[in-house]
């Protein structure tokens, strides 16, 4: 049994449970021996506790950093990410989250969790008003160089980008796993991310009925356990 959590103080959390028993019944079908899910909301660091893997979803990174501290869950999900080094994955605020560092923060910054070695750009792409939906090519989700995947919908919803790679302080170092053309830059913007334990991505999978990347992260975590 691996039992998979989803930080539920604020944001799309109900949207990822969703995808995630859709992407579990996919895991139980396609491997053999099948692999038994268990899905849980997290609020509480004892519901976290009993978690081998965790996501934390969109939403509103301030807000879920005030809650989560407020929650008394900050310290461990730090040590849930940078001590045990469990599977998480982070969408637009979650990644944030997840980031070392943060700029365009609000007056003050805020805590982060950290676990990627990389500075993130809050709300790179504008307001609310400029939210969009674009296909981007993710490699990673193929299965050999023979066989490539059709584009992911992805939503970006005040999203953030990577903006700047920093120093390394482990073994494992970022990974790049997608891109999406910047305007008018020299270089484009990276929105999907990985470092050992430690995943990421810019936009929102949660919000399309496109179950891929939910399975492909869910594979990775059944086996890591």
């Amino acid at each position: 049994m691996v039992t998979v959590g989803v930080l539920a103080l604020q944001g799309g959390f109900a949207e990822h449970l969703a995808l995630l028993r859709r992407a579990a019944d996919r895991l139980s079908v396609g491997r053999t021996p099948s692999v038994s899910v268990s899905l849980t909301e997290v609020r509480t660091p004892e519901q976290l506790a009993v978690c081998d893997a965790l996501v934390l979803p969109g939403g509103e990174s301030t807000t879920l950093s005030l809650v989560a501290a407020q929650s008394g869950l900050l310290e461990p999900l730090r040590e849930f990410v940078k001590v045990s080094k469990k599977p998480v994955w982070g969408t637009c605020a979650g990644l944030i989250l997840l980031c070392e560092q943060a700029s365009a923060t609000k007056r003050g910054g805020q805590e982060l969790i950290g676990g990627l070695d990389v500075k993130v750009h809050r709300n790179h792409f504008g307001r609310q008003l400029q939210s969009f939906v674009q296909d981007v090519d993710l490699p990673f989700l193929s299965h050999g160089e023979t066989e490539r995947q059709a584009p992911f919908p992805a939503v970006f919803i005040r999203a953030p980008v990577v903006d700047q790679m920093l120093d390394s302080r482990g073994e494992q170092v970022v990974e790049v796993l997608a891109r999406y053309p910047s305007n008018g830059g020299d270089e484009d913007n990276i929105v999907a991310l990985r470092q050992g334990n430690v995943f990421g991505t810019s936009f929102h999978p949660e919000l399309t009925d496109d179950v891929r990347i939910h399975a492909w992260w869910l594979a990775q975590v059944a086996g890591s356990n």
